[in-house]
């Protein structure tokens, strides 16, 4: 078995085990949280005759470990179990967890997609620039405006830009309410203050990743060379330089990439926006464990994902990691 291959399983074992512990941590912090589901749909005057008859009826009665051991033992066969809420009652009929989540995590995926296309390009090439123009003024405005960024929250991001964007010049709205009628269009418009703040704040670490992985290389002897025989300055960036640096910017990249995916739950709920992390939030506050524990499980299995493909990136670009020692 080759070296690569090695790689995947290792990080695919390490993937399951991580899985494991977040369901576990998920579970422990959903249940220890004060209330319960019986209370936050029957309310506080409900008596406890009452909550007693709902948590037998849900099953909500038995002990933790073994409510949680009959769902991962279920989840792992791929079935997550049917929302609280729907069980509960509250809609006239039972609605299981992944038709739930899929219509989340679809759109979701399209607001991530769209910051995506957006982001990766422009820090690439701010990046590459301010590498090249090092020390210059454009250099020094675009790395305070990257220092800000990454200091300041998403939540203050996405109400300046609803401030301006939305209130004072009425470009663009300031909820992201979409279905499944909202054509591709009326999506891209919609959703394109989400994104934008979802921009806004993740191109800040992959800029500054390119800039300073490009200043390292064009210090090496190779680029030196390649300068001396004449060499122009956009072949010595994008044959020589840019490839041997894919390593980290590709690391950065993708948890970059995951954070689109699973860090919008800030984005999502400021905006209304009918995402998984929407979907994550509303059912803590309503405690439908087992809403919350896929909606975790996809967040991680994103940025397992993700890390498994940052990792293949780097070794594929650099020959030297390709073979064990």
């Amino acid at each position: 078995m080759g070296f690569l291959a090695k790689t995947i399983l290792k990080r695919f074992a390490l993937g399951i085990l991580t899985l494991f512990f977040v369901s576990v941590v998920v579970f422990s912090c959903v249940a220890t949280l004060p209330g319960g589901f019986a209370e936050a749909v029957l309310g506080q005057s409900a008596t406890p005759e009452a909550i007693a008859s709902f948590n037998q009826r849900l099953g909500l009665d038995r002990p933790p470990i073994e409510r949680y051991l009959s769902w991962a033992a279920a989840a792992v066969q791929g079935d997550f179990g049917s929302s609280y809420a729907s069980e509960g009652g509250l809609g006239g009929h039972t609605r299981t967890v992944a038709s739930l989540i899929a219509p989340r995590l679809a759109n979701t995926l399209f607001l991530a997609a769209f910051a995506a296309l957006i982001a990766v390009p422009t820090a690439l090439f701010f990046g590459t620039v301010t590498a090249i123009f090092r020390n210059s003024i454009f250099d020094r405005v675009v790395n305070v405006f990257s220092l800000s960024m990454v200091s300041v929250p998403d939540f203050f991001v996405a109400y300046v830009l609803m401030l301006f964007l939305s209130v004072k010049f009425d470009l663009f709205p300031s909820l992201s309410v979409i279905d499944t009628d909202t054509t591709i269009t009326q999506r891209l418009y919609l959703c394109f203050l989400p994104a934008l703040t979802i921009v806004v704040v993740s191109i800040s670490h992959m800029m500054r990743m390119t800039r300073s992985s490009i200043i390292n290389l064009l210090s090496t002897p190779y680029i030196e060379m390649a300068r001396l025989k004449g060499v122009s300055p956009a072949r010595v960036i994008l044959h020589h330089a840019l490839p041997n640096a894919w390593a980290p910017i590709s690391a950065v990249i993708a948890l970059n990439l995951a954070y689109l995916i699973a860090g919008v739950v800030v984005v999502e709920v400021v905006f209304v926006y009918p995402g998984i992390g929407q979907l994550m939030v509303s059912s803590v506050f309503a405690r439908d464990i087992p809403v919350v524990q896929a909606c975790a499980l996809v967040f991680a299995l994103v940025y397992i994902l993700f890390n498994l493909l940052a990792d293949l990136v780097g070794i594929i670009t650099n020959p030297r990691l390709l073979h064990s020692r």
